[in-house]
């Protein structure tokens, strides 16, 4: 089954601690697997930011709120034992939510809203998402609309400085300038290369590119293979083929199996995804830090 929220790991949480002894955050956490049968494929599963694991986050979250509701508390690092108001609470209620929850002012405080049946401020605990969760959610609800900008804007490009924008992007990917004349590609003899880099700043290993501008016809097998027989035609082995549109099954089958040439498929949505990544085309609007504790500078070795 799918990784629970957060507010559904309470009473797993609480269930550990209900022998009134001290537990451990391992122990809490096999609890809450245990309970909802997850397999490991489950609790290694990333949020978008790739950073941490959905698991790891939602049950972090999950300590925090009882704690804050002053269900349970810590005596020590990574350790935890239930409360009085804790047991009270795990026996009056089969479920354990933020509605449940919300009965405490030290949760309300924290979460910023107010008693049960009022008009609610904006919390974090009103959703299904943890905090951490709906950042990474708007963060990438953003990167979408912003690539789908940059695709509209690239649609409406010349096809020659669509082809200069590709080489500028592979340069500050880190790739070597070998060679590019704009005037190249407008000439018959190019053989349907649109530029040439380097696999690295130092000029070893050349790698050819051909770049497509399509609003919406999809790059098929035939122009995969025209693009094989213009790598052949320069003695190359190594190419990119860069489209504003997407690739049929059947050239991506082809570029799979063609074991004498290394191809690499970029589509459009990779590579509105690479400029934003890399700052092409974009500018940086507004910078949020988000901070977390330094677990490192409170333990007794760090003294």
């Amino acid at each position: 089954m799918a990784v629970p929220k957060y507010y559904e790991m309470y009473r797993s949480f609480l269930k550990v601690l209900m022998d009134g002894n001290i537990h451990s955050m391992k122990e809490e956490k096999q609890q809450v697997i245990d309970d909802f049968h997850l397999t490991v494929e489950e609790t290694a599963e990333l949020l978008p930011s790739g950073r941490q694991a959905i698991f790891d986050n939602r049950i972090g979250w999950c300590r925090t709120y009882l704690k804050k509701a002053q269900l349970i508390e810590s005596p020590a690092r990574g350790q935890y034992r239930i409360t009085e108001s804790g047991i009270k609470t795990y026996k009056e209620n089969e479920v354990i939510d933020n509605n449940v929850l919300r009965q405490f002012q030290s949760f309300l405080d924290f979460t910023g809203g107010e008693a049960q049946g009022n008009t609610m401020t904006e919390v974090a605990a009103d959703h299904d998402e943890t905090p951490q969760e709906t950042l990474d959610r708007v963060y990438r609800e953003l990167n979408q609309s912003l690539a789908n900008d940059l695709l509209a804007e690239i649609c409406e490009m010349n096809p020659y400085r669509f082809e200069r924008l590709v080489v500028e992007l592979l340069i500050k990917m880190g790739y070597g300038r070998l060679q590019y004349e704009s005037h190249a590609t407008k000439k018959s003899g190019d053989e349907g290369i649109d530029g040439i880099v380097t696999a690295d700043k130092l000029g070893f290993d050349s790698i050819y590119i051909q770049a497509k501008r399509f609003r919406e016809t999809p790059v098929g097998r035939p122009d995969i293979q025209k693009f094989v027989g213009a790598l052949a035609g320069q003695g190359a082995q190594k190419g990119i083929f860069i489209t504003t549109s997407t690739y049929t099954k059947e050239a991506i089958s082809f570029v799979e199996k063609n074991l004498n040439y290394k191809l690499v498929l970029i589509d459009g949505t990779r590579l509105a995804e690479l400029m934003i990544e890399y700052e092409l085309g974009v500018s940086t609007q507004y910078t949020y830090r988000i901070k977390q504790l330094d677990s490192d500078y409170f333990s007794e070795e760090y003294y």
